[in-house]
């Protein structure tokens, strides 16, 4: 027999590995038992892969936990281990599997493989490192130090713990809105690393706010739980409370298919929220009637970030509704019933694409809008001008009003954005640079990349001289002070495919200058802070236009320390946490301490923000 060349076999492209949907409490209903197809790569027993390193280390009980070995036979065999609550091996496979996924997401919106906010280790790999067994706590966080996801594990509320059995242990690893939820703090931290400083109430709302956007906007992949909501509320899946099956009688519910639900698209972490007693789940992606004044009163993190949320959603579920307005009016000229439960199936299908579709549209819109923000002081009003210039530069047409319907949520929100004389489309969208006379920056010339593969050490060193050099030159332009030096923060070369099928390649890099300035400017010897600006450039890479900068998303440092309003904003909100009128400081130790090797910057920390989540 001919010796068989195992050379010559095709590698796989994806390793399926099983996850819950949401979280155990689902059962099997609603599709939770739900296959990933993860991008193949090879893994280490852990997993360890190019990204991610689960250490299954619990620290309350110092012990490790035997690590999961994917390439096992009867591991690969079988698709993945089976959902279990028990077994630490599983909950090794479901981090490792959800997080990778989010992070695919993450590359494909950004067009560009995505980057840490941490140093490497020792070894010089730079890997998220993951402990689903982190603490005895009811709560998860990322921590930049630690370079980590740490998960938690408690006991169930023993009055009233929802679907959980009272006192029973719930594992915050197999939540997939915590996992989801996490892992996008970590990313966003690497795409923005400032973004982390406390430098008003939006920063820290920001955080938590796209982190639960991304966890929600997810749901909407799961497709059995779709299907089953467009049947359950007539193709209103933006309902919160589902209608029971049958309606109760007179006397009242008197069986489970009497009473009504709740709808796990728009809820996060139900097990969570439930287990702690709160007899919901732990937030939503509706909330309360579109206030205006909303953000002159909620200033604790998730309750401003909901306001946010809120918003995206409240656009998301406008373009849901106008997408299939026509499927809707077809099935009712048909004489279609199109009541709660009496959908047909092939309507309800039709309905779950285009659900589906538009949530990966949003999902999409908001990560690449990433790259439109400013390097520094995240604003509520930053991130609707990037969501409008990043859909803008890559779907011109906008034949739905995807833009329109964010424009219009945010405002019904009371989001003001900065420096904008209007909420009109062209008033909110970045422009590109210009001088007094009304020229244009000139092109920033003698960068070097490789759009199919990673920047060299040398290319990267040679791309930062190139972009301070520029930088120095034209200052003024670029929205950068004139004393202090300029770091080249990040440089990011990027390539989407619009829905016309067309390439563009651009470069995203971040400007960054910094200076030490007191927190009372009348009060002599008075502690400092670092007040930071920059300039976000996004320089055009398409032939005919190299080099040329097509925005320059300032925050301007400025020269007057007395007359500079981002200033002066960020010395009130400072004093406010001092005194303790806005919010707590959000800093304490963490029983993982000992593993970072590095002193803990006094910014934000997610350990206390997510406590009790």
């Amino acid at each position: 027999m001919a010796k068989v060349d195992k050379s010559t076999y095709d590698t796989p492209s994806y390793r399926p590995l099983k996850v819950y949907a949401f979280d155990p409490s689902h059962g099997r209903s609603l599709g939770n038992y739900m296959t990933v197809n993860v991008r193949y790569e090879g893994v280490e027993p852990g997993p360890v892969g190019e990204y991610l390193e689960v250490i299954d280390y619990d620290a309350s009980n110092d012990c490790y936990y035997e690590p999961v070995d994917l390439n096992d036979a009867a591991v690969m065999l079988g698709g993945g281990l089976e959902p279990s609550g028990s077994d630490p091996r599983f909950h090794q496979q479901m981090v490792y599997a959800v997080a990778s996924e989010t992070i695919r997401r993450f590359e494909f919106a950004l067009g560009r493989k995505i980057k840490w906010g941490f140093r490497a280790d020792t070894k010089g790999k730079r890997r998220l490192r993951i402990f689903p067994h982190g603490m005895q706590e009811a709560n998860a966080y990322y921590d930049r130090d630690l370079r980590a996801l740490v998960f938690g594990y408690f006991p169930a509320s023993e009055l009233d713990a929802g679907a959980n059995l009272p006192g029973q242990t719930v594992f915050t690893c197999l939540s997939h809105d915590i996992i989801v939820h996490e892992t996008t703090h970590a990313l966003i931290d690497g795409q923005r690393i400032y973004f982390l400083e406390s430098t008003g109430p939006d920063s820290l709302a920001f955080h938590e706010a796209f982190a639960d956007i991304v966890a929600l906007f997810q749901h909407f992949s799961h497709k059995e739980a779709l299907l089953e909501m467009i049947q359950r509320t007539g193709g209103l899946i933006y309902r919160l409370h589902v209608d029971p099956e049958v309606n109760p009688g007179r006397e009242g519910a008197l069986a489970q298919f009497e009473l009504s639900t709740s709808n796990p698209l728009v809820q996060l972490a139900r097990q969570f929220g439930e287990a702690l007693g709160t007899r919901a789940a732990l937030r939503s992606a509706l909330g309360s009637q579109p206030n205006s004044k909303d953000l002159d009163k909620l200033y604790e993190p998730h309750d401003r970030g909901a306001i946010l949320v809120a918003a995206v959603f409240d656009a998301f579920f406008s373009i849901y509704i106008r997408r299939t307005r026509d499927l809707m009016r077809i099935a009712r000229a048909a004489g279609a019933l199109i009541n709660p439960g009496d959908i047909h199936p092939d309507l309800a299908n039709r309905l779950a694409g285009e659900a589906a579709k538009t949530a990966e549209h949003f999902s999409n819109i908001c990560i690449r809008a990433l790259d439109y923000c400013p390097p520094v002081d995240i604003l509520f009003g930053d991130f609707l001008r990037a969501l409008v210039t990043a859909d803008y530069d890559l779907v011109p047409a906008d034949p739905y009003g995807y833009r329109a319907a964010l424009i219009e949520a945010f405002r019904l929100r009371g989001i003001r954005p900065e420096n904008v004389t209007s909420y009109s489309e062209g008033a909110l969208r970045w422009c590109a640079p210009e001088d007094l006379k009304g020229m244009p920056a000139p092109p920033c010339e003698g960068l070097e990349f490789d759009i199919l593969r990673p920047s060299t050490s040398e290319q990267s060193e040679k791309n930062a001289k190139t972009l301070i050099n520029y930088a120095n030159k034209n200052r003024d332009i670029l929205g950068l002070s004139l004393n202090e030096p300029i770091q080249a923060h990040s440089f990011h070369p990027v390539h989407r495919v619009g829905p016309d099928g067309r390439l563009k390649v651009e470069v995203v890099a971040e400007l960054v200058q910094q200076r030490a300035t007191p927190f009372d400017p009348t009060e002599s010897g008075s502690p400092r802070f670092f007040f930071r600006g920059g300039s976000t450039l996004v320089i055009d890479q398409e032939p005919g236009k190299e080099g040329d900068v097509r925005y320059a998303i300032q925050k301007r440092l400025g020269q007057d320390d007395m007359q500079n309003e981002r200033l002066i904003r960020q010395r009130k909100y400072q004093e406010h946490i001092h005194s303790g009128m806005a919010q707590t400081t959000y800093m304490d130790e963490h029983p993982l301490e000992h593993l970072s090797k590095s002193r803990r910057a006094r910014s934000m920390t997610f350990n206390l923000i997510h406590r009790g989540y």
